[in-house]
């Protein structure tokens, strides 16, 4: 039975990791596939600063660092900044996916441009961290955000009537000002506007968890995982010294 482990990036009580887990219901999992949510033990707070973006790469790596050893046969990072995932490659064999790099690369494929439609615009240097490294700006038609404060462990919910409307709005000034073909959603904590979205806009919605999850399956059912020779395994790993800081 293939085992998956998704790592929130972000530290939160079972309550909020279940909130997190929702974005991936059961009719979406193939059979015969094992998925455990896993939130770090801790980091950053919002994602909303450099200062957070590098907590985030930190615990992240860390939380994934013997995802291998511990029986899985691959790592998806549940959040679109792709936080420790080039490092955690370099240390793995097992498949790393990045909920960012795949969304991205699926908006490429679906059309010529595509615009980001995110939360607030602090969330803005995640988004150009990934663009530059995958090399997409000139895929990119816009980023544009509805300037709303997330919480990242209750998400969405109790805000539907505001924010849904807000970011359909959004959504729409981006492809008729900006020429988006193809809409991605800039976190994995706002699913829950996928469906909403996806009814009333005329044009693909990308929900990222989703894609990056489905992403891992087929990366495992085709029996690939990431090269050798991009990310290389460190010569003398450190392990031991690194995860020394939780105990």
């Amino acid at each position: 039975m293939p085992r998956i482990k998704i790592i929130v990036p972000i530290p939160m009580d079972e309550s909020g990791v279940e909130n997190r887990a929702a974005q991936l219901p059961s009719s979406q999992i193939a059979s015969g596939y094992e998925v455990d949510f896993e939130a770090v033990s801790y980091g950053a707070a919002l994602g909303d600063s450099y200062y957070d973006m590098l907590l985030m790469d930190m615990s992240v790596f860390e939380a994934g660092l013997k995802a291998e050893e511990e029986g899985y046969d691959a790592v998806c990072i549940d959040t679109v900044s792709d936080s420790g995932l080039y490092a955690l490659r370099s240390r793995l064999s097992i498949p790393v996916v990045g909920p960012g790099q795949t969304a991205l690369h699926m908006a490429s494929m679906l059309g010529h441009k595509f615009s980001i439609i995110t939360m607030w615009d602090e969330w803005f240097p995640l988004y150009r961290k990934i663009l530059t490294e995958y090399g997409l700006w000139g895929r990119l038609a816009s980023m544009r955000s509805i300037k709303t404060r997330p919480d990242l462990s209750e998400l969405l919910e109790g805000k539907e009537d505001v924010v849904f409307e807000k970011l359909e709005q959004e959504s729409l000034a981006a492809i008729e000002k900006d020429g988006a073909h193809v809409i991605v959603l800039g976190s994995t904590t706002m699913h829950q506007s996928h469906g909403y979205l996806a009814e009333r806009l005329p044009v693909p919605v990308i929900n990222p968890g989703l894609t990056a999850y489905k992403m891992c399956e087929l990366i495992l059912e085709c029996g690939l995982s990431h090269s050798k020779r991009a990310f290389p395994t460190p010569e003398c790993p450190k392990d031991s010294e690194i995860l020394a800081r939780r105990s």
